[in-house]
């Protein structure tokens, strides 16, 4: 599964981790997170996230 990093902050989203915090399980695929989560180290909405292409 894709890795997708805020745009505002740099937080990356790696679904092998999920947010646990956020209420969103490890194995969960960015696109399966429900569209009200926002970035837990901004606040920013799923909409300010890209695919992140690192490792």
């Amino acid at each position: 599964m894709k890795k997708y990093i805020c745009d505002v902050c740099g937080w990356i989203y790696d679904p092998a981790v999920g947010d646990p915090d956020g209420d969103v399980a490890p194995g969960t695929a960015f696109e399966d997170i429900p569209d009200d989560w926002v970035c837990p180290e901004c606040g920013v909405s799923k909409e300010d996230f890209s695919p992140y292409d690192g490792d």
